[in-house]
């Protein structure tokens, strides 16, 4: 069967979720010959695979723009394998404990009221640049601790890197070596002061085993990962709330429903669309034999509308769906660090647009970012509190 594009982002930035359907039902495990990668598209595979790093490393590449370039191993958390991976992360995991995001609430809450307070309602507004992008900033400039007169260059640092992930040789991504720059000094700083403050840069210079790239590449995954995914699924929820009147209606009627709501737009929207793995020695997947160093993109897009986890009903938006395992944050080893306060970031965000707009309209001109990274929002021009 015909293997779609995945390794093109304007196959992204359409309408991908029929193909990638097709794809997992006649072909989960499929070889992209022009490409040089195996796409797979099943959720239990997914599983699999995300559950063995000694079978399948992340070490060579985990992003389909991998391939265009030589991974070192240094420039994220990402590319780590265990044992090294479990140290890296127990640096800053006790930043993301259960306990210690559910303690960052007030600030949250308070820098949610602040972005909602600034848009007039009556007027049309780009919800991606007004509400998306600057809440999960803000939330995670606090977390590392950067002064806020710093925070202008956040969002640009942040779309360069993320624009680097899709194209390395897009020249915007030279934008993303100034980040290095002001967080080499930044990590600089922190080393030397005799009572740094209890945040995540601290931690991250704190340990002596971390080499001064290895801290670099924390701030880039810290930063991208608080930011870009977040942004995107707050986006994409907007857009499916509206496209689905009965359940936003049941959300602000009930608010106790919204973190299941917050798990069926991770699902649905699927944030990070697409990682990878090699494999390291000749591996039987999904019934498919593929040999030593193939290169396998992990499609959580498809994964996570498999009818074989989530039934029958795999392609309809349900707020109340339970059980949910979708695979928007990954599984295994390299479970997204940020997830629990992504969830609360959503969680926050849909809780007070309900209570104080809940019959926003979005417009015309709705616009989707071309990325084999990110299930992106571009555009997303609204209207919080329409006149009629």
């Amino acid at each position: 069967m015909r293997v779609p594009n995945v390794h093109d982002p304007e196959f992204w930035q359409g309408e991908p979720d029929q193909e990638l359907a097709e794809l997992r039902r006649g072909c989960p495990v499929a070889l992209l010959g022009d490409a040089g990668f195996w796409t797979i598209a099943g959720h239990d595979e997914i599983v699999r695979i995300s559950k063995d790093p000694a079978t399948f490393s992340s070490a060579k590449g985990v992003l389909i723009g991998d391939r265009k370039r030589t991974v070192t191993g240094t420039e994220s958390i990402l590319y780590v394998d265990p044992p090294r991976h479990v140290a890296m992360r127990r640096i800053v995991n006790r930043g993301f404990t259960v306990r210690r995001v559910a303690q960052l609430t007030p600030i949250l809450e308070g820098i949610v009221a602040d972005v909602l307070d600034a848009i007039d309602p009556e007027e049309p507004v780009d919800a991606v640049d007004a509400i998306c992008a600057p809440v999960p900033i803000l939330m995670i400039a606090h977390m590392l601790g950067v002064p806020a007169e710093d925070l202008p260059t956040f969002r640009t640092w942040s779309d360069a890197i993320a624009i680097a992930a899709t194209d390395p040789t897009d020249p915007r991504a030279m934008v993303a070596i100034d980040f290095f720059v002001y967080f080499n000094a930044r990590l600089d700083a922190r080393a030397d002061d005799p009572d740094p403050p209890d945040d995540l840069l601290t931690a991250i210079t704190a340990d002596a085993e971390l080499t001064r790239a290895e801290q670099l590449g924390f701030c880039m995954s810290l930063l991208v990962a608080g930011n870009e995914t977040t942004r995107h699924l707050i986006s994409g929820g907007l857009v499916a709330l509206a496209e689905h009147p009965d359940q936003r209606a049941q959300l602000a009627q009930d608010e106790s429903l919204i973190p299941g709501a917050v798990e069926e737009m991770l699902r649905w929207i699927t944030p990070i669309v697409a990682m990878a793995r090699t494999a390291t020695c000749p591996v039987t997947v999904g019934g498919t034999d593929v040999d030593a160093g193939s290169y396998l993109v992990m499609l959580y897009a498809a994964a996570n509308r498999d009818e074989a986890v989530f039934g029958s009903d795999a392609d309809k938006f349900d707020v109340t769906r339970s059980p949910n395992p979708h695979l928007a944050f990954g599984i295994g080893e390299h479970f997204c660090l940020g997830a629990q306060l992504a969830r609360l970031e959503a969680k926050v965000v849909f809780t007070e647009v309900l209570r104080r707009w809940p019959h926003y309209r979005v417009l015309d001109g709705v616009k989707r970012g071309a990325s084999t990274l990110l299930r992106e929002t571009a555009t997303l021009p609204i209207l919080l509190q329409p006149r009629n």
